[in-house]
């Protein structure tokens, strides 16, 4: 397993960013998977107990789009062109999650990745079939600033 490189002010993984979730990723390139271990606070609820249904749709897109760095490298990063999730049960706030992120399919400019997080007793919570898209140029030229966060080398855990 090896870590994932993290960025600056990103929300789900900025270390600078002070109101972000701070959760990173491994990868396992014999399982071809992309991990995100974490547990949501309360801070981050809809209902008391249950993780706002838009903060399960940022961990899944997140870790799903992710896996596509796993072969690639931070050149591959893509954004998400369309994002399909089933919400299958509560995901529990301060709980042990495990999200899971893997590559369906590979083009040279868009790619399939889907994603599920597992809740301790092995049950899916919510799942996600995403298209991701190389970035517009636009989106490229601001992102400079991250960019050597990203070409890190990533880590032995």
């Amino acid at each position: 397993m090896t870590r994932q490189p993290t960025s600056l002010g990103c929300f789900l993984c900025g270390r600078n960013n002070p109101h972000g979730l701070r959760v990173s990723w491994t990868q396992d390139k014999e399982t071809k998977t992309v991990l995100c271990e974490t547990e949501i606070s309360e801070h981050y609820r809809s209902y008391p107990g249950i993780v706002h249904g838009g903060i399960v749709a940022a961990l899944l897109d997140e870790t799903s789009g992710r896996a596509i760095l796993m072969d690639n490298g931070p050149d591959a990063l893509m954004v998400t062109l369309k994002l399909e999730i089933v919400y299958k049960k509560i995901t529990p706030t301060n709980t042990k999650l495990k999200i899971y992120g893997r590559v369906k399919k590979t083009g040279t400019t868009k790619a399939v990745v889907e994603g599920e997080i597992v809740l301790p007793d092995g049950t899916v919570s919510a799942a996600c079939s995403a298209i991701i898209m190389k970035p517009p140029q636009g989106i490229l030229s601001a992102w400079t600033e991250e960019e050597e966060e990203w070409k890190r080398t990533t880590v032995r855990e």
